[in-house]
């Protein structure tokens, strides 16, 4: 089996528990070579607290712990061994987010004073953990969007681009982070106002073959179809702004 472990111990913890970090370690090299394990590495935290948590990112907070999830993603690793589950977590939340992780990359835990422990063992507590496990995920996946959508309407109204397709008309230049006009699209654009001022009443289609007559293409260089001179409409509040600048 190849193994990992994890020691920890924070200021008060040291003193109460007496889990001094060598002690820890010289348990855990010894409970390795009883088992036949393999220990592929070490990770420890020093005086940190096992209840300590980054709110925003709904993760444990800790560089060690970090650097070990990390080692995980990219290592098979069967268990991760611990003096006492106590060493990886102090509080619920934090228990909770453990779960989730090591459940992700497969892994589980051999605790030294707990033998019969592991995340998978089932019991009335894992309805609870399991349950917060998912609400966490769907509550972190909206936070994400949240965050992530206000990011980029702050950017937009400050005129920089806030990243994904760019608005036909627009352009990013390289190693810059702002819109500029792109000069050929911008006089297809004007062109759409004029037809559609002219003709009313033309449909999408009517609108499509207009353009391509005249030799204008879409941002990719190909013909305008329904579909694609739908665009126009579909980004109106582009077509405002771009009014708004070349006036």
């Amino acid at each position: 089996m190849k193994v990992i472990g994890y020691i920890r111990v924070s200021t008060q913890g040291q003193a109460r528990d007496g889990y001094s970090l060598a002690y820890q370690e010289d348990e855990i090299k010894t409970y390795c070579q009883t088992h036949g394990y393999t220990l592929l590495r070490l990770f420890k935290d020093e005086g940190i607290s096992g209840a300590k948590v980054d709110e925003e990112a709904l993760e444990v907070d800790r560089l060690g712990f970090q650097e070990m999830l990390e080692y995980l993603a990219h290592h098979e690793v069967d268990y991760v061994v611990t003096l006492n589950t106590s060493r990886l977590w102090r509080s619920d939340i934090v228990k909770v987010l453990i779960h989730r992780e090591f459940k992700k990359y497969g892994v589980d835990i051999r605790s030294i004073e707990q033998p019969q422990y592991s995340i998978h063992k089932k019991d009335p507590s894992d309805f609870l953990i399991n349950g917060l496990m998912e609400l966490l995920d769907q509550y972190q996946r909206l936070e994400i969007s949240l965050k992530l959508g206000r990011g980029r309407n702050k950017k937009a109204q400050q005129g920089g681009y806030a990243g994904g397709n760019v608005a036909l008309g627009y352009k990013v230049e390289k190693g810059k982070k702002s819109l500029v006009i792109d000069d050929r699209q911008a006089k297809t654009v004007q062109r759409v106002f004029d037809l559609k001022e002219q003709y009313p009443s033309w449909s999408l289609t009517q609108l499509a073959e207009q353009l391509n007559e005249e030799g204008h293409r879409t941002k990719q260089g190909k013909l305008f179809t329904k579909f694609r001179s739908s665009e126009f409409w579909i980004e109106k509040s582009f077509i405002v702004v771009y009014i708004a600048m070349v006036k």
